[in-house]
Protein backbone atom coordinates (compact mmCIF):
# COMPACT_ATOMS: atom_id res chain seq x y z
CA UNK A 1 0.00 0.00 0.00
CA UNK A 2 1.36 3.20 -0.94
CA UNK A 3 0.95 6.27 0.93
CA UNK A 4 1.11 9.86 -0.71
CA UNK A 5 2.29 13.16 1.60
CA UNK A 6 1.54 16.42 -0.36
CA UNK A 7 1.71 19.58 1.04
CA UNK A 8 3.50 22.83 0.80
CA UNK A 9 6.13 21.94 3.43
CA UNK A 10 6.34 25.56 4.24
CA UNK A 11 8.20 24.97 6.40
CA UNK A 12 8.11 20.58 7.33
CA UNK A 13 8.18 20.64 10.83
CA UNK A 14 7.80 18.09 14.11
CA UNK A 15 4.00 17.82 13.18
CA UNK A 16 4.69 16.28 9.73
CA UNK A 17 7.63 14.10 10.60
CA UNK A 18 4.91 12.70 13.42
CA UNK A 19 2.26 12.43 10.61
CA UNK A 20 4.21 10.64 8.40
CA UNK A 21 5.24 8.26 11.13
CA UNK A 22 2.36 7.22 12.62
CA UNK A 23 0.66 6.63 9.59
CA UNK A 24 3.40 4.59 8.45
CA UNK A 25 2.81 2.26 11.49
CA UNK A 26 -0.90 2.56 12.16
CA UNK A 27 -1.94 2.28 8.86
CA UNK A 28 1.34 -0.13 7.87
CA UNK A 29 2.28 1.62 4.57
CA UNK A 30 4.64 -0.16 2.25
CA UNK A 31 6.03 3.01 0.91
CA UNK A 32 5.61 6.57 1.44
CA UNK A 33 6.04 9.23 -1.26
CA UNK A 34 6.67 12.91 -0.10
CA UNK A 35 4.95 15.33 -2.48
CA UNK A 36 6.06 18.66 -2.00
CA UNK A 37 3.53 21.29 -4.43
CA UNK A 38 5.76 23.64 -6.19
CA UNK A 39 2.79 26.18 -6.66
CA UNK A 40 0.13 24.81 -4.20
CA UNK A 41 -3.51 25.61 -5.43
CA UNK A 42 -4.72 26.18 -2.09
CA UNK A 43 -2.70 28.85 -0.54
CA UNK A 44 0.26 31.42 -1.18
CA UNK A 45 3.84 30.15 -0.66
CA UNK A 46 6.62 32.14 -0.81
CA UNK A 47 9.15 30.29 0.14
CA UNK A 48 10.97 28.80 -3.27
CA UNK A 49 9.72 25.35 -4.20
CA UNK A 50 13.41 24.16 -4.82
CA UNK A 51 14.24 25.03 -1.23
CA UNK A 52 10.90 23.78 0.46
CA UNK A 53 11.88 20.63 -1.76
CA UNK A 54 15.39 20.85 0.20
CA UNK A 55 13.66 21.12 3.46
CA UNK A 56 11.50 18.05 2.81
CA UNK A 57 13.90 15.97 2.03
CA UNK A 58 15.95 17.50 5.06
CA UNK A 59 12.90 16.41 6.99
CA UNK A 60 11.86 12.76 5.82
CA UNK A 61 15.20 11.70 5.11
CA UNK A 62 14.86 7.99 3.78
CA UNK A 63 11.57 8.51 2.47
CA UNK A 64 11.27 9.30 -1.67
CA UNK A 65 10.32 13.24 -1.79
CA UNK A 66 9.97 14.78 -4.94
CA UNK A 67 8.72 17.92 -6.24
CA UNK A 68 4.88 17.88 -7.23
CA UNK A 69 4.17 20.52 -10.33
CA UNK A 70 0.32 19.96 -10.38
CA UNK A 71 -1.43 22.40 -8.04
CA UNK A 72 -4.30 20.49 -7.57
CA UNK A 73 -4.35 16.50 -5.69
CA UNK A 74 -7.24 15.39 -8.34
CA UNK A 75 -4.45 16.50 -11.17
CA UNK A 76 -1.79 14.25 -9.47
CA UNK A 77 -3.68 11.80 -8.63
CA UNK A 78 -5.14 11.62 -12.23
CA UNK A 79 -1.43 11.75 -14.31
CA UNK A 80 -0.65 8.68 -12.11
CA UNK A 81 -2.53 5.44 -12.28
CA UNK A 82 -0.05 3.27 -11.53
CA UNK A 83 -0.58 4.04 -7.92
CA UNK A 84 -3.49 2.36 -7.80
CA UNK A 85 -5.63 3.13 -4.58
CA UNK A 86 -3.28 5.10 -2.57
CA UNK A 87 -3.59 6.44 0.97
CA UNK A 88 -3.25 10.30 0.39
CA UNK A 89 -2.72 12.01 4.14
CA UNK A 90 -3.99 14.68 5.51
CA UNK A 91 -4.17 16.37 8.74
CA UNK A 92 -7.71 17.27 10.54
CA UNK A 93 -7.29 21.00 9.62
CA UNK A 94 -6.99 20.08 5.81
CA UNK A 95 -9.51 17.66 6.30
CA UNK A 96 -12.17 20.25 7.59
CA UNK A 97 -11.63 21.98 4.00
CA UNK A 98 -11.74 19.04 1.93
CA UNK A 99 -15.45 19.81 0.02
CA UNK A 100 -14.11 23.26 -1.08
CA UNK A 101 -11.06 21.04 -2.98
CA UNK A 102 -11.13 20.85 -6.59
CA UNK A 103 -13.50 17.27 -7.21
CA UNK A 104 -13.02 15.78 -3.72
CA UNK A 105 -15.09 13.18 -4.70
CA UNK A 106 -13.09 12.53 -7.68
CA UNK A 107 -10.25 12.69 -5.37
CA UNK A 108 -11.86 10.16 -3.10
CA UNK A 109 -12.76 7.73 -6.24
CA UNK A 110 -8.84 7.73 -7.46
CA UNK A 111 -7.35 7.61 -3.05
CA UNK A 112 -8.32 6.98 0.17
CA UNK A 113 -7.73 9.70 2.81
CA UNK A 114 -6.39 9.22 6.40
CA UNK A 115 -7.04 11.44 8.30
CA UNK A 116 -4.66 12.72 11.40
CA UNK A 117 -6.29 13.77 14.51
CA UNK A 118 -4.48 15.80 16.61
CA UNK A 119 -5.42 16.32 20.22
CA UNK A 120 -8.63 18.94 20.67
CA UNK A 121 -9.53 19.20 17.11
CA UNK A 122 -13.63 19.43 17.51
CA UNK A 123 -14.55 15.88 15.77
CA UNK A 124 -17.94 17.49 15.12
CA UNK A 125 -16.38 19.15 11.98
CA UNK A 126 -14.68 16.33 10.62
CA UNK A 127 -17.87 14.57 10.83
CA UNK A 128 -19.72 17.24 8.92
CA UNK A 129 -17.61 17.23 6.06
CA UNK A 130 -18.41 13.26 6.16
CA UNK A 131 -21.65 13.77 5.43
CA UNK A 132 -21.18 15.81 2.30
CA UNK A 133 -18.96 13.04 0.92
CA UNK A 134 -20.46 10.61 -1.94
CA UNK A 135 -17.53 7.96 -0.58
CA UNK A 136 -17.40 8.53 3.22
CA UNK A 137 -16.46 5.28 3.84
CA UNK A 138 -12.84 6.28 1.94
CA UNK A 139 -11.86 7.82 4.71
CA UNK A 140 -9.77 6.79 7.32
CA UNK A 141 -9.02 8.42 10.52
CA UNK A 142 -5.84 8.02 13.13
CA UNK A 143 -4.48 9.77 16.20
CA UNK A 144 -1.57 11.65 16.18
CA UNK A 145 -0.08 13.13 19.23
CA UNK A 146 1.36 16.11 17.45
CA UNK A 147 -0.93 19.25 17.96
CA UNK A 148 1.28 21.80 15.80
CA UNK A 149 -0.23 23.00 12.38
CA UNK A 150 2.50 24.58 10.16
CA UNK A 151 0.06 28.12 10.16
CA UNK A 152 0.88 28.05 14.31
CA UNK A 153 4.37 27.27 13.60
CA UNK A 154 5.16 30.48 11.55
CA UNK A 155 3.12 32.71 13.80
CA UNK A 156 5.45 31.70 17.14
CA UNK A 157 8.31 30.29 15.04
CA UNK A 158 10.78 28.64 17.16
CA UNK A 159 13.57 26.70 15.47
CA UNK A 160 13.36 23.37 18.00
CA UNK A 161 10.06 23.19 16.12
CA UNK A 162 11.38 21.68 13.07
CA UNK A 163 14.20 18.39 12.75
CA UNK A 164 17.74 19.79 13.15
CA UNK A 165 18.72 19.79 9.33
CA UNK A 166 15.35 21.67 8.62
CA UNK A 167 16.88 23.69 10.86
CA UNK A 168 20.39 24.30 9.41
CA UNK A 169 18.96 24.77 5.90
CA UNK A 170 16.32 27.68 7.77
CA UNK A 171 19.28 29.55 8.85
CA UNK A 172 21.83 29.05 6.19
CA UNK A 173 18.66 30.40 3.32
CA UNK A 174 17.63 32.68 6.11
CA UNK A 175 14.13 32.37 6.04
CA UNK A 176 11.16 32.62 7.88
CA UNK A 177 12.95 35.96 9.61
CA UNK A 178 15.56 33.82 10.93
CA UNK A 179 19.18 35.93 11.45
CA UNK A 180 21.86 34.38 9.16
CA UNK A 181 23.57 31.90 11.53
CA UNK A 182 20.53 31.26 14.19
CA UNK A 183 20.46 27.59 14.64
CA UNK A 184 19.03 27.23 18.27
CA UNK A 185 16.32 28.76 20.61
CA UNK A 186 17.29 31.76 22.43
Amino acid sequence: MIGLFGGAFDPPHYGHVALLRTAEDVLGLERVLVLVAADPGHKHVETPAAVRLELARAAFPGEEVVLDEHPRTVDTLRAHPEWRDPVFLIGADEFAHFTTWKEPDEVLRLARLAVAERPGYPREQLKAVLEQLAAPDRVLFFELDEPLASSALRARWQLDDVPPAVAEIVARERLYGQPHGYTERT
